[in-house]
């Protein structure tokens, strides 16, 4: 089985990248794992900001948030296949995040892919070896893809 890639459009919002890219770039993040399943649900301000509250106390739209598949309580082991989770990305804090960052939007578009699915696999970023371990494997991941460091010139995580 090769790794399924759903993508979701909930938005109108201009500039989202076409559905095979960003179903690439995730792909890309899976390190190898064929045997895999995920979406990556693109939202408006409203849904984002919606769910970063309910999940994250933060009353806010953020970029991505990412939502690992918990099995269940009673729910027997391997009942849930391959499936990983959920990556949301917000379009307007992306488009506007590239454009106040000077950074090319399709390059911001797939930093952001790749990093929820990271944290699908496993990766964080709340202590600093995490993060650096998390960030080298965004720009190896990145790279491969064509697209440039996402942190030079950048303080940000």
């Amino acid at each position: 089985m090769k790794a399924e890639v759903d993508v979701q459009l909930a938005t109108d919002a201009a500039h989202v990248p076409p559905s095979d890219r960003i179903r690439d770039w995730a792909i890309a993040a899976l390190e190898q794992r064929n045997e895999a399943e995920l979406t990556v649900r693109i939202v408006d301000e409203i849904e984002g900001r919606s769910l970063n509250e309910r999940y994250r106390d933060q009353d806010c739209a953020t970029n991505v948030l990412a939502f690992p598949c918990d099995l269940p309580e009673g729910m027997p082991a391997g009942q849930l296949g391959d499936l990983l989770g959920d990556v949301v990305i917000c379009a307007p804090v992306v488009a506007r995040e590239a454009r106040d960052q000077g950074k090319a939007a399709d390059a911001h578009w797939a930093h952001l892919v790749v990093h929820g699915v990271l944290h699908l696999i496993g990766y964080d970023h709340q202590e600093p070896d995490q993060a650096a371990r998390m960030e080298a494997r965004e720009r190896v991941v990145l790279a491969g893809l064509g697209f440039p460091d996402p942190y030079e010139n950048d303080g940000e995580t």
